[in-house]
Parts: C-alpha cells; sequence; structure tokens
C-alpha cells in the first residue's frame, strides 16, 4: 500500500511526503517530505545522508522532549556526551482532515515508553508566488496529551554549546561547496546562526530557500543554521532553555519557506518571504 502523497504546486509535483514509514528506531520514525523541489526541477531536500542517516528531509524533530528523542541518531547527555540510548519516540500518522493536491491537514500522535506523549495538528500547503518560485507553508500545533508537564529540550539546554536545534527542520542536499547563508542584514553562518531574524536564506548551486517565521511565537525563535558541516536550517524550539507545556497545552509554530530557482538578492529574497507569508 502507497503511503505517501505528491504534494503540487499549479498542478506541478514539488514534493512527496510519506506519512507511514520503515524506518529504524534509532532514526526516531516520523513523517515527512522528500524529495522537494524547485519548479525546475532541482531536488533541494535530502534523505538519510550518509554524514547523518537521522535527517529525514523536511519536518518537526525535536532531541528532547520529556526525556525522549524524537531527532533520531545518539542523544546528548550532559558531562557524558552524545549517547546510544534506547529513548527513541515515534510520530504516527493518524489520519487527515483534509487532503488536496497542493496540501493537507493531518492529525499525528508522538508516543514513546508505551504511550502518547504529544498530539499533533500538522498544516502544509505550496503556493505559487513567481515562475520561478513556490512557497511552502508548514504549520504544526503540539499539545500535552499527559497529565504531567511536558517539555522540550535542544542539546544546547543539556550542555552542549551552539546546538539549539529541535522544532522544524530543513535538511538541504550537500554539494561540493558549502552553501551560502545570509538574513536582511547579515551574511554568514556564524552570523545566522542562533539569529533572531524575520528571514534566513541558504543558497545552493541554482536553488535558494528563503525560511520565514510566520507567527509572533516563531519570530522570536532563533535559527539554527548549518552550512560548512552540512547544509540544514531549523527554527529552535527550546534554544536555550527548556519549553514547559502543561497538560492540554498546546505550542504553535509555522514556518514558511520559499523554494526558489536561481539567487534571489537580499531584496528579491524579503519580497517573496512578505508575498509568501500574506498569500
Amino acid at each position: 500500500m502507497n503511503h505517501s502523497l505528491v504534494l503540487r504546486c499549479a498542478g506541478r509535483p514539488v514534493g512527496r511526503y510519506a506519512y507511514r514509514t520503515e524506518q529504524a528506531p534509532q532514526l526516531s520514525p516520523r513523517p515527512c517530505l522528500h524529495p522537494v523541489t524547485t519548479l525546475a526541477g532541482t531536488t533541494v531536500s535530502d534523505l538519510g545522508p550518509a554524514d547523518h542517516p537521522h535527517h529525514l528531509g523536511v519536518g518537526v524533530a525535536v532531541p528532547d522532549v520529556a526525556g525522549h528523542n524524537f531527532w533520531g541518531g545518539r542523544t546528548f547527555v550532559r558531562d557524558r556526551g552524545p549517547s546510544d540510548l534506547d529513548n527513541h519516540g515515534v510520530q504516527r500518522h493518524q489520519g487527515f482532515k483534509l487532503r488536496d493536491p497542493d496540501g493537507f491537514v493531518e492529525d499525528l500522535t508522538w508516543s514513546a515508553g508505551g504511550r502518547v506523549l504529544l498530539r499533533e495538528r500538522r498544516t502544509v500547503a505550496a503556493a505559487g508566488l513567481t515562475a520561478a518560485a513556490w512557497a511552502l507553508d508548514f504549520t504544526f500545533s503540539l499539545t500535552n496529551a499527559t497529565t504531567e508537564e511536558v517539555s522540550f529540550a535542544s542539546p544546547a539546554v543539556n550542555g552542549r554549546p551552539g546546538a539549539g536545534y529541535g522544532g522544524f527542520f530543513w535538511r538541504a542536499p550537500k554539494a561540493s561547496a558549502p552553501p551560502r547563508v545570509f538574513t536582511a542584514d547579515t551574511e554568514g553562518e556564524a552570523s545566522g546562526h542562533g539569529a533572531r531574524a524575520d528571514w534566513l536564506a541558504l543558497a545552493g548551486d541554482g536553488w535558494t530557500l528563503v525560511f520565514a517565521g510566520a507567527t509572533a511565537a516563531t519570530r522570536r525563535d532563533p535559527w539554527f543554521v548549518r552550512a560548512a558541516q552540512y547544509p540544514g536550517v531549523g527554527s529552535s524550539l527550546a534554544a536555550v532553555t527548556r519549553l514547559p507545556l502543561a497538560p492540554g497545552d498546546t505550542v504553535v509554530r509555522r514556518v514558511v519557506t520559499v523554494v526558489a530557482d536561481g539567487a534571489p538578492g537580499r531584496d528579491e529574497a524579503a519580497a517573496l518571504v512578505r508575498r509568501a507569508v500574506t498569500a
């Protein structure tokens, strides 16, 4: 049985979403988008690359939810470092509330240790912008499904400097040269990483991704950026301190990503973001 769907923009396929997978437990199984392409057909996502097999295209991944790993790979333990632990959680597709060619609304559960910790409502949509650019609108709402407080953390919170990742994450394909990183007023990976910029761009060979926090809460989240080691961008739910979630409470984040052919400059990137966020 086919457990994936094709995401289309103006009738053109731009992504495939696998909502039921057979990934190994150490990868923290989860639905994801891959491949994602530009309108010209260039692939701008990566799945299970050799450098980080647990990087699964485009989706939501958190390394510490109440002590459970929903990111994949090793878990960073304070005063011990990266450790192989049997603590991996699983995101499970529960059903679609809406399923159209250009998007969907999906219900998921986040389970670990034999119980459901979180219930998620995920909304994904593709919208055309220009002849060379489209936008992926990705919103996730996480609700505490337990009777106790559940909190989110990054490896940085647990003692690994600079590793504030966890939340929306996009793994891009690796090339011979690192991609360019820039915001409206900064240049380079070091300046972009940890920045609370309205938008951040990752530009490779013939393609550009422009990420924008599209809600007040998302805009306050710092960006997690990698370029030299591997190409990837994410928003950080808990970059510095744990993010607590009381029973029944919900945390919502929306990230809109412009997927463009070519190399738009700062002004064009900003204009595409404004159009994408308000589309």
